[in-house]
């Protein structure tokens, strides 16, 4: 039995993102419900969101976002062996995402699925991405997170309309000499399972508020800690901490929390709402676009949501 080259080391070589043109802004939503904008942003701190267009699918934003990941790694679609998307969202489960998107993409005969732990989907995805090229399993990995709420929500609802919206975002994962993401902590609180679901596939999204928010705000700051810590990095030497973009209010508890007082605070839940799977590759691709943070930096991703799992890591900002 031969052993495969195996990488010192996994990293981030690229990011990209996709939004769709369509804004929702609060004030839209008090047309088709009992609400305002104060109420929606002393709640959850969302200003606007975007919506995707009835003909555009996950699979479509998803291959906007990796095609811009894509170029922005320098790499051609004959490097990439292995594309991941993480989607709680399809239409339908057959055929996966990531096969598709690949396709699309021209990327020839990759291994592809896709990865389902709601909102810490990424995450999941991206510590699967690592893994394997460390282990020589994959030379370059295309990880996408991508999700089309605005299907499976009442747009009656204020308790879950307000809350979530489209878009992509996308990193491809490739070898270093030296560790660029950090060991993952995962994990998952299935007790707490139906506080967010959906019942069957002509039912809408679900979610208990203020289960998810205590549960977030008690849980997760110990994850983040702990994540630092497999990293060897001290919350001080973040340059950012980009959180699921689950609810301002959750943001800013956890970050205070975790002490990371030089770090840049992803804020991307304002003008782009709740994204699940899609919000941390699309915050932190926008960030980059906006100068905010700077390549060579630490940044500490942590996902969380349904299921309810969670999952976090430190990485070396591309």
């Amino acid at each position: 039995m031969r052993i495969p080259d195996i990488a010192p080391g996994g990293r981030v070589l690229a990011l990209g993102h996709y939004q769709p043109p369509n804004i929702v802004t609060n004030d839209d939503l008090t047309k088709t419900m009992d609400t305002s904008d104060e109420w929606i942003q002393s709640r959850v701190g969302i200003q606007q969101r975007r919506v995707a267009g009835k003909e555009e699918s996950v699979e479509d934003m998803a291959t906007i976002a990796g095609g811009k990941a894509l170029a922005a790694s320098g790499l051609s679609p004959d490097e990439v062996d292995l594309v991941i998307v993480a989607t709680c969202t399809l239409e339908s489960q057959i055929p996966n995402a990531s096969a598709v998107v690949a396709h699309r993409l021209g990327i020839n005969s990759p291994g592809a699925f896709d990865v389902n732990a709601a909102c810490a989907g990424f995450c999941y995805a991206l510590a699967t991405a690592s893994a394997a090229v460390r282990a020589g399993s994959a030379r370059n990995v295309l990880v996408i997170g991508a999700e089309k709420l605005s299907q499976w929500v009442d747009w009656t609802d204020r308790s879950t309309a307000v809350i979530f919206a489209d878009g992509a975002g996308a990193a491809v994962v490739g070898p270093s000499d030296t560790p660029g993401i950090g060991p993952v902590v995962w994990g998952s609180a299935g007790d707490k399972s139906e506080a967010i679901s959906i019942e069957d596939r002509t039912s809408f999204l679900y979610q208990e508020g203020q289960t998810v928010f205590r549960w977030a705000t008690t849980a997760l700051h110990p994850v983040a800690l702990e994540a630092c810590s497999r990293a060897g990095v001290d919350p001080s030497e973040l340059a950012a901490f980009v959180p699921h973009q689950a609810n301002l209010r959750i943001i800013e508890a956890i970050a205070r929390k975790l002490g990371a007082d030089k770090a840049v605070v992803a804020r991307d839940i304002v003008t782009a709402g709740n994204t699940s799977a899609a919000s941390i590759p699309l915050a932190l691709s926008r960030m980059l676009e906006r100068g905010e943070v700077r390549s060579g930096g630490l940044a500490l991703v942590l996902g969380f949501g349904a299921g309810l799992t969670y999952a976090g890591q430190v990485i070396e900002i591309p």
